[in-house]
């Protein structure tokens, strides 16, 4: 797989300034769902009780063959998923099937609109989105995200040649953009494009879901259906994170790519079906864009805010990301030539980086180790990007992505039981032997003194039943 970052700038203070060289438009656009057992070939009698989700793609392929679309951009959280970039297919021709799921004669062969895909990844670059391109010697078959869905909409006869791309743990603002980029290219290529976002909702809809239940789920997919009739990107955007984690879905990302390629137009948007009978939820929707409305063009708004976000956070949390940001480009350490006074001592200190409410790394000591509290936030903010062994390290075009915080730890105090601890005001250290396990307070899921304890035992590797000493402290958590 080969990676290019885009390098392109905002120009006059104007990410759209679209240039005008073709005819073409987005025409319209759809958001599907993909359970492969709504196919009769997999689900057999199973697939009857998606029958409102079958009745609705099919009404979907037949509008997206009235709207005039000659190519089509699909957008799947099954294909190529990442980090730092959107995956996009650089390929002449696709081919996939639902051979894993028990029906390998439902296959499908497409065909790459190559001048589309290539103005595409102009306009990625312009606008500053990261993209990594998946060319012909990667391993990529078509997966169920585009299969499923297509299956009905070749029914309803949609057949036009596709650029598929995956979706990516970027940040709202570089998701939306990438639509905008779909927007420009299809002006500037001539094509009328019709996108489709494949996604499903929360996968945590009852208790015999892939997930389980968990009542952020049936939120999640109420309010997903409210904004989506509203035609509303930006209280899309603007969801909470946590309620997003929480709903265990697939299609939030997508969902925010597609409602991009309409910015700067009224929109017409339409939820044709809903339903969830096996625990996870499955809407089909429709969007077709009216006139132009300067009044909607977010990419700019959201830029701004992007950049506002960023120059109110506090000393400690800008010196993580300039550290991190050093390193990752440079590979060398920032130096801070004036400490304010009230940092000028030493410190044990975590620095936590996530996306959204995803974690991304954190790393932290319980004792200090550098001569002061700033240099102990620059060692901990390049171990968090780089070191966590449970993640990927950060990749350059991540760092303007995260949400970093920077954790300043007190003095241990030794407790003599549970009823001394409080997981939203201490966090813990756990300790047998060699073994150490330390859990920061106030972490999302951690209620009781029993939750936090048994997690730093297994974080220590310490057993249920093995004696341990236990030591509270507070924190001072910068934004």
């Amino acid at each position: 797989m080969s990676s290019k970052s885009a390098k392109g700038k905002v120009q006059n203070g104007n990410p759209r300034h679209n240039p005008v060289r073709g005819a073409g438009a987005v025409v319209t656009g759809g958001i599907v769902p993909h359970p492969p057992i709504m196919v009769p070939e997999v689900g057999g009698t199973q697939a009857r009780k998606t029958r409102v989700t079958q009745d609705a793609l099919l009404e979907l392929g037949r509008r997206i063959c009235r709207s005039g679309a000659e190519t089509m951009v699909f957008i799947s959280p099954h294909g190529p998923v990442l980090w730092d970039a959107v995956g996009v297919v650089n390929r002449a021709q696709l081919e996939g099937n639902l051979g894993r799921f028990g029906a390998r004669e439902v296959a499908f062969t497409l065909h790459t609109d190559s001048t589309l895909l290539q103005v595409l990844l102009e306009q990625l670059a312009v606008l500053g989105v990261p993209n990594a391109e998946i060319g012909e010697a990667d391993v990529y078959r078509l997966d169920h995200g585009i299969t499923a869905p297509l299956y009905w909409l070749r029914k309803a006869g949609v057949d036009l040649p596709v650029v598929a791309c995956g979706t990516a743990f970027i940040s709202p603002s570089r998701l939306y953009g990438f639509g905008v980029a779909v927007q420009r290219a299809a002006v500037l290529s001539g094509r009328n494009v019709a996108v489709v976002a494949s996604g499903d909702l929360s996968h945590r809809l009852l208790p015999e879901a892939p997930n389980g239940y968990d009542p952020y789920g049936p939120l999640f997919d109420r309010r997903i259906k409210e904004i989506v009739a509203a035609a509303d990107p930006m209280a899309m955007i603007g969801l909470d994170p946590l309620l997003v984690e929480r709903a265990g879905e697939c299609g939030y990302r997508p969902m925010i790519m597609l409602f991009g390629a309409f910015d700067g137009f009224v929109l017409d948007a339409e939820v044709l079906s809903y339903e969830g009978p096996f625990g996870v939820g499955y809407m089909v929707a429709g969007l077709t864009p009216g006139r132009e409305d300067r009044g909607r063009l977010y990419l700019e708004q959201l830029v701004r805010e992007a950049e506002a976000r960023i120059k109110t956070e506090s000393f400690l949390v800008r010196i993580a990301r300039k550290a991190i940001e050093q390193h990752l480009k440079f590979g060398r350490r920032v130096e801070v030539r004036e400490i304010p006074p009230e940092f000028n001592r030493r410190a044990a200190v975590f620095v936590s980086l996530k996306k959204g409410a995803a974690l991304r790394g954190c790393i932290g000591t319980v004792e200090p180790s550098q001569p002061d509290l700033v240099r102990e936030v620059v060692e901990n903010a390049v171990s968090a990007a780089t070191r966590d062994p449970r993640f990927d390290p950060v990749g350059p075009s991540e760092v303007q992505d995260l949400t970093i915080s920077v954790d300043v730890l007190g003095e241990l105090e030794p407790v003599s039981g549970l009823e001394e601890l409080d997981p939203k005001r201490y966090g813990v250290v756990v300790s047998s032997g060699s073994g150490r396990g330390l859990l920061l307070p106030d972490l999302e899921g951690v209620d009781t003194p029993e939750q936090q304890v048994s997690i730093a035992r297994r974080k220590a590797g310490i057993s249920a039943g093995e004696p341990v000493r236990i030591e509270r402290f507070e924190v001072i958590r910068y934004y």
